[in-house]
């Protein structure tokens, strides 16, 4: 055989490997605090900030850590790679997107959801019903 169609074979035989690693790494499923601790991948968990235990960012690792619950009441530290998001204050539910490490979450990620300014109360709507 031609050395050039084995060498090119070879090229794309790891290009597909590599491609489909990729593809399976990228693919990240939402999951509760259990689910992340038992599979050790990368997942995304809903949940809500502990406003009532310590949240700091440490300048000299830029790390943010907050504690969080999930929607069963599982509650862990988070540490985030990073500064604070923004409007985490006022924040009304987070998704946290990394893996669950050395007993605390591990976030690369987090999206916070916060209330709409465009949303009314439901007291008033009825009012002008």
């Amino acid at each position: 055989m031609n050395a050039k169609m084995i060498v090119g074979g070879i090229v794309i035989v790891v290009f597909i490997i590599f491609g489909a690693y990729s593809f399976l790494e990228s693919t990240v499923e939402y999951t509760d605090l259990q689910g992340a601790m038992k599979t050790g991948k990368k997942v995304h968990v809903k949940g809500y900030w502990v406003k009532d235990k310590d949240a700091y960012f440490d300048a000299k690792e830029n790390q943010f850590s907050f504690y969080m619950r999930d929607e069963n009441n599982d509650e862990t530290k988070v540490v985030l790679e990073g500064a604070k998001p923004n409007n985490f204050e006022i924040t009304t539910s987070i998704v946290v997107k990394g893996r669950y490490q050395n007993d605390h979450f591990h976030a690369t990620n987090v999206l916070t959801k916060c209330p709409s300014k465009y949303e009314g109360q439901a007291e008033d709507v009825k009012k002008t019903i």
